[in-house]
């Protein structure tokens, strides 16, 4: 059954009584009673007494409840300093207090009062006025049994609240799913046209849809229908995404809820909901269901750190297990999840029966990246001349995420400059915005300092550059971004194997600024830390995951389950002490290389250095000018060699058009308009703490 859509019943809402309503009537009501009580001061006295007052010109008007058989007098001012009537235990000459007496005959009243204000008349004293009431018993009743009332009113208030439909917080539906229901009449307007990339991936979800649509094409073969589907892989690649293009795609119910919904404090609310969410699925079927963050409950049982106390999550998943795979038939119920860390979840969860398929959600490749730039670039007033193939190839190891938030970072820049187009120069500013952080140029900075800082970029630009396996260069800047003082930006080759050589001259370049500074200034800094920590874990898992030590190797301690182990290691002291001594030889031979690289490049190091000094930035033509070409040419100093030609050939043709066209020089802008566009801005960022 399709939930209502929320547009339809915009016009018929009613205001919905909300808590602290009544918390505000209850106290109005207590005001309201303590006020009567104090300005409606009624003081009971005999009939003497009363009439005592009454012929004394104390009391200005007197009411009389017939069925009740009483008088109440209102007092003068000056009859309550008479009667001596005290509130809060002192005297008081403001109010309206009253005094009341039982009648001894109702019906001789009248000739009573007559009486008394024949007696004031001869005193000239004010007459007393009069009224007469049919009774008083509704007033008692709500004085004495109002805050009754609402005490019930409020607990029956509560009750209905408690025991209201699912979601609305209530403690008797706290076992109630928490899912989100989409169908044809309210779907997420999200289709696979807006999933960019992602093309093996979005074979099989489609796949997926069509089970549901067209399920006889599969079972006239004796196929069976999968009944789960694991979303796997890093944040920000969009299985999220596929989960709502999904949902707007498929003509059948989609079911949404994430995992983090079934944790409660209460025990067993979890496999209540589980329940739950089953049976409205086989209630829609056919259906879909998506759990998100899955591993909020799924994760491998045994390894509760309550040291065996009752998990509420491991019940949660029993149930979960159980209704996927049980005695009960979820036929036309399909399964999706998307959990961030596969390798934690229960090996009962993965099993075909339950999650039959396993779709890997990777990092776009260039193709991909095109079209998710392409998606992003839809919304954005962007410059003609944007060559979208140049920004995927500087964004390898990008997410679609970060592309989003690149491209969103862009436009902000464009607007802060008050530009009508984004350029491609606003697109190299928010890369490197995100990969290094927003520059600090009001950090202050001694000569010395910035002398050390230059000293130590040039050291990594220069070994980096004679290395085989170095990443080429894109950009060395010594202005402080985020927490580094320098930095250095890398176009890395897209390598699925990395061979031992490639590891090494990668160590061998990061460790290259320290060396620079032990050569050349003479004395360390703290400036390498964050060189130092990745080298070291380049190092570990050399001789620890890649069996790549001459003395242990082919050896791999690393468990990539985080479930062998445990609190104790794979090896004993003594290999403790060899991988210790491994690491120490791998590090020591590589910064030993670094120095003897310098050694031979010292002059062309000074000349960088100084450049970086004066200039603050320097690019990938700058090094190559001064150190000359590479050896060893990589696929993506081809690619940036292609850029360059493609741009001087493009810069070349818009010379000529705007000649044509104006006949006339071009202007500044034209000619300058990618000049300040970076060579290359990729993913790898080498910062300096």
């Amino acid at each position: 059954m399709a939930l209502p859509s929320p547009k339809k019943n915009r016009g018929n809402k009613r205001p919905m009584l909300n808590m602290y309503w009544m918390y505000a009537l209850i106290v109005l009501s207590l005001l309201g009673l303590y006020y009567f009580q104090e300005n409606q001061l009624v003081v009971e006295v005999n009939w003497t007494k009363f009439e005592q007052a009454a012929l004394d010109g104390d009391i200005s008007k007197i009411e009389v409840f017939s069925e009740s058989g009483i008088a109440e007098g209102t007092l003068t001012k000056q009859g309550i300093k008479n009667q001596k009537i005290q509130i809060n235990n002192s005297l008081t000459d403001a109010g309206d207090a009253k005094i009341k007496a039982v009648i001894p005959s109702a019906g001789k009243i009248q000739d009573k009062i007559d009486t008394w204000n024949s007696e004031l008349q001869k005193a000239g004293k004010p007459q007393i006025a009069v009224s007469y009431e049919r009774g008083s018993d509704f007033v008692k009743i709500l004085y004495y049994f109002g805050p009754i009332a609402l005490l019930v009113l409020f607990m029956l208030f509560m009750s209905r609240r408690m025991s209201g439909p699912s979601g609305s917080g209530g403690i008797f539906n706290v076992g109630k799913s928490k899912a989100k229901v989409f169908d044809k009449t309210d779907g997420t307007n999200v289709t696979f046209k807006d999933v960019a990339g992602l093309a093996e991936a979005k074979v099989e979800i489609e796949e997926i849809v069509e089970f549901l649509k067209n399920p006889q094409r599969y079972t006239e073969l004796g196929a069976k229908i999968p009944k789960g589907a694991l979303l796997v892989g890093p944040p920000g690649t969009g299985k999220t995404l596929l989960a709502k293009a999904v949902a707007g795609e498929a003509n059948v119910p989609f079911l949404s809820i994430s995992g983090s919904d079934f944790v409660e404090m209460f025990v067993g609310v979890g496999a209540a909901r589980v329940r739950d969410l089953f049976k409205q699925a086989k209630e829609k079927a056919p259906c879909i269901v998506f759990i998100d963050e899955i591993d909020a409950v799924g994760r491998a049982r045994g390894k509760n750190p309550n040291m065996g106390s009752n998990d509420e999550r491991e019940n949660t998943l029993n149930q979960m297990l159980t209704e996927m795979d049980g005695f009960g038939s979820n036929n036309g119920v399909i399964i999706l999840a998307a959990p961030n860390r596969a390798d934690m979840l229960d090996k009962a969860l993965l099993r075909p029966g339950r999650f039959d398929r396993q779709i890997y959600v990777d990092l776009p490749e260039l193709t991909d990246r095109m079209e998710i730039f392409n998606v992003h670039l839809r919304n954005l007033k962007v410059d003609s001349h944007l060559d979208v193939e140049q920004l995927a190839r500087q964004t390898q190891g990008f997410s679609g995420a970060e592309i989003a938030n690149v491209c969103n970072e862009a436009a902000l820049i464009a607007a802060r400059n008050n530009k009508s187009t984004v350029e491609t120069a606003d697109f190299m500013a928010a890369i490197d915005r995100i990969v290094g952080g927003l520059e600090k140029r009001s950090r202050v900075i001694t000569n010395d300092e910035k002398f050390a800082i230059a000293t130590h970029e040039a050291g990594h630009a220069t070994v980096t550059w004679m290395l085989e396996y170095g990443n080429p260069l894109v950009k060395v800047t010594i202005v402080p971004r985020g927490r580094a003082l320098g930095a250095a930006w890398y176009a890395p080759e897209a390598r699925q194997i990395i061979p031992t050589q490639a590891l090494l001259d990668t160590m061998c370049g990061m460790l290259a600024g320290r060396a620079a500074e032990e050569l050349f200034l003479g004395q360390i800094g703290t400036g390498a830390s964050d060189d130092l920590e990745k080298c070291t874990k380049i190092a570990i898992s050399m001789v620890t995951m890649y069996g790549m030590s001459n003395r242990l190797p082919n050896i791999n301690y690393n468990d990539s389950t985080g479930q062998d182990y445990g609190f104790n290691k794979p090896y004993s002291e003594e290999t403790a002490k060899v991988i210790d001594e491994e690491i120490n030889r791998i590090i020591n031979e590589q910064y030993e290389r670094a120095k003897e690289i310098l050694k031979q490049y010292a002059q062309q190091h000074h000349q960088l250095r100084d450049m970086l000094v004066v200039d603050e930035v320097i690019y990938h033509d700058d090094v190559q000018k001064v150190l000359g070409p590479r050896k060893w040419k990589s696929r993506t100093d081809e690619i940036m060699e292609l850029n360059k030609q493609d741009e001087q050939q493009r810069r070349k043709q818009i010379t000529v058009s705007n000649q044509e066209k104006t006949h006339d020089t071009v202007s500044d802008r034209d000619d300058n308009s990618d000049d300040d566009a970076d060579p290359g801005v990729p993913p790898v960022f080498d910062g300096e703490d």
